[in-house]
């Protein structure tokens, strides 16, 4: 509690504290639509331009639409468009805030009768999977043991994930049921042309966004369209030898049952 008032904050965080939603991120999003350029924006927050893009790079995966239609490099790096979901994002978020200022203030005015209930704002969830996406839940195919829910990442994405009969009943997934779908960046697989060209499901061809290197592992981001980024962390010699590249092409994959489903 500080000048009277009590500090309610709302947020999507990683296991490694990367936030996916929450104030300071919408504020580097103002940034970025203010400045119409990832690395002005950067500038002026004194933020890291990495941190900008990640920030970007999570919304647009979290949205059903991109809040930014972004690109790589030119005069004066990366750009980044706000569209109309973006614009909506942030009006919604600075509504959100209003209301969480008006009832805070009621706390500290009224004591702390119904603290529990209005606390309840401030709940934050720990993600440790770097790809979380908004879908939609467009069938559910149902086996006698495992069942398979097809979700729609884009318009012209979908992801596949296999689920237990009892996880299909206890959140409730049916088509149109809105969910979110988490992968750990340790289950994304870059593969060459042939093993990509053998796989059916869940494979995304798109852009290398950013490769960073470490000792034995290498982090690579791919863009795979409609402003959705996955995130793969796998064996730097294997990165190496499949040519993975800043700017140039990747298949990404991961198998159906490392796929997360999470719902309100």
């Amino acid at each position: 509690m500080t000048d009277g008032k009590i500090d309610a904050f709302l947020a999507l965080r990683s296991s490694e504290g990367r936030l996916l939603v929450g104030r300071d991120r919408v504020r580097l999003l103002e940034a970025v639509a203010e400045h119409g350029s990832i690395t002005a924006a950067a500038r002026a927050t004194g933020i890291s331009y990495k941190t900008v893009w990640e920030a970007v790079d999570a919304v647009n995966n979290l949205l059903p639409n991109p809040a930014f239609v972004t690109r790589a490099g030119g005069r004066v790096g990366g750009s980044a468009e706000i569209t109309d979901e973006g614009r909506r994002l942030i009006a919604a978020f600075e509504r959100l805030e209003e209301r969480l200022a008006r009832i805070s203030t009621a706390i500290v005015e009224d004591g702390s009768e119904g603290l529990e209930a209005a606390l309840s704002w401030t709940a934050g969830r720990k993600i440790s999977a770097r790809n979380v996406f908004h879908t939609e839940v467009v069938a559910v195919r149902r086996w006698p043991v495992d069942v398979e829910v097809t979700l729609r990442l884009s318009e012209q994405s979908m992801i596949h994930a296999i689920v237990t009969n009892a996880s299909v009943e206890d959140l409730g997934l049916v088509p149109g049921r809105r969910v979110l779908a988490l992968v750990k960046a340790s289950f994304v697989r870059l593969v060459d042309a042939a093993a990509g060209a053998r796989i059916r499901r869940n494979r995304f061809v798109g852009r290398v966004r950013s490769r960073t290197d470490a000792e034995l592992n290498s982090e690579v981001s791919i863009d795979v369209g409609e402003g959705k980024t996955l995130v793969a962390v796998q064996s730097r010699r294997e990165i190496e030898d499949l040519g993975i590249v800043e700017g140039g092409e990747a298949i990404a994959t991961f198998e159906a049952d490392h796929v997360i489903l999470a719902v309100d």
